[in-house]
């Protein structure tokens, strides 16, 4: 009887042993709290995680990975980041040879990755893994592409004209408020250069990143994802580049020569910094570093006005997309949930990315902002008030944008040294699009 007993007692053990070994297929389950399991026998997963930025940014994410490990324990993350110059043609080559990260970051072009299909679909882990309950619903339905949640903004921001207030009051002139059109900016530019004189102007030439705004405030819009389509003809964009050029012939607006030696995008050569600029168009969440680098105060602006306003919207910066083929679904939507709703969190990636992206993540960093982040935030409320008066739907970055925007930056070139007319460039510009666009949708 004893060794019956014996017998069935280690039997019954062994089935318990091979019950608790876990084989079998599924990806990574038991990683979750809660739910009456031993949390000790959650699997061991790694994840990889690529971003672009400078050092600041990856240390400021290193350390927020590092905290992510400490509240979930059983996951190691892996970080690796890029120059925003190599970031896309490393992703690129990694999701040709089936070696991308299991969470990277994109930005406008995530419609490029949902049409290559290497998106992992986040739906099923929505309430779950992931809580979007607190998200503003502009950023939600930025991820949601074609009716699938596909990406998560992890940082939003409001395009506007910063200001070096200091040149302003060299000048002897105002800072320019909120409700003004084009015609004014045109008229301050040139008032702002002529008072300052030789070695200064009123403005960058932002004609490219400022196209799509030009074309919203006129009812257009660069890409028509409903349709997939082009949302714009030719004739649609030649004012705007007409007016750049005049700003070029009239004075107010930087050389194309000093344009291309001190590049706005190079924030460490930015003529707004070095007080010889005072205007540009920059992203809410660029003002910091623009900020960090002069001593002359700077604020924000609401762009332009255009017959429907501003056309400016509290809008997605960049965000986290998970690949369609990684082998830890849950743990992803689990590290994106970290993002965006970790007290913790927020208050080590602060705004590097742009203000939080769910409410209650903006009071928070709220409560202690520096001045140069209240500005910001009282900026990006500004805007959310005027968009509702004058809505604008949200939009994304046209199939191809790297070579669009490649081309249109060519283009201002051209008219700006003389080799095109307005006319010839615009042209040009534009049957160059619409190849890029065939080629890429």
């Amino acid at each position: 009887m004893n060794k019956r007993y014996s017998l069935a007692a280690m039997a019954a053990l062994l089935g318990v042993l091979s019950a608790c070994s876990g084989g079998g297929g599924g990806a990574s389950s038991g990683t979750q709290d809660g739910g009456g399991g031993d949390s000790g026998a959650a699997k061991q997963v790694e994840l990889r995680i690529m971003w672009w930025g400078d050092q600041k940014r990856a240390d400021k994410t290193n350390e927020a990975l590092r905290k992510f490990e400490e509240k979930h324990p059983n996951i190691k993350v892996v970080g690796e980041f890029a120059p925003s110059s190599g970031y896309f043609d490393k992703l690129n080559t990694q999701l040709a040879s089936g070696t991308a990260p299991d969470v990277f970051f994109l930005g406008g072009n995530v419609v490029d990755y949902a049409n290559k299909g290497v998106l992992l679909e986040l739906d099923p882990y929505v309430g779950k893994e992931l809580n979007i309950s607190g998200m503003d619903q502009a950023m939600i339905d930025y991820g949601t592409i074609r009716g699938k949640l596909l990406h998560i903004s992890a940082g939003a921001n409001a395009r506007g004209i910063v200001v070096n207030t200091e040149l302003f009051k060299k000048a002897g002139m105002e800072v320019p408020k909120d409700g003004w059109t084009w015609e004014d900016y045109a008229r301050i530019s040139k008032e702002i250069a002529d008072k300052l004189g030789p070695g200064y102007a009123g403005t960058y030439d932002f004609t490219v990143d400022g196209m799509d705004i030009y074309l919203k405030q006129r009812g257009k819009q660069l890409y028509d994802m409903d349709n997939n389509r082009l949302g714009f003809e030719a004739k649609d964009v030649e004012g705007w580049f007409e007016y750049w050029d005049a700003m070029r012939t009239n004075g107010g607006v930087v050389t194309p020569e000093q344009q291309v030696a001190n590049p706005p995008a190079d924030t460490s050569k930015s003529l707004i910094v070095t007080g010889k600029v005072a205007m540009n168009l920059i992203s809410s969440n660029q003002l910091v570093a623009h900020q960090n680098l002069t001593q002359d105060p700077l604020t924000l602006v609401q762009v332009p006005r255009g017959p429907q306003g501003t056309a400016v919207v509290f809008e997605s910066s960049q965000g986290l997309s998970g690949y369609a083929k990684t082998e830890h679904p849950k743990e992803v939507a689990m590290l994106m949930n970290f993002f965006i709703n970790d007290p913790d969190a927020a208050k080590i990636l602060g705004n590097d990315r742009g203000v939080p992206v769910t409410a209650a993540m903006r009071e928070l960093l709220a409560k202690e902002a520096s001045p140069v982040d209240q500005i910001i935030y009282d900026y990006v409320g500004r805007v959310s008030e005027a968009n509702k008066q004058n809505p604008v739907k949200v939009s994304y970055n046209l199939p191809g944008f790297t070579e669009f925007s490649k081309l249109a930056e060519t283009t201002v070139q051209e008219i700006g040294f003389g080799k095109k007319d307005v006319k010839k460039g615009v042209e040009d510009f534009y049957s160059g699009i619409v190849r890029i666009f065939d080629n890429n949708k």
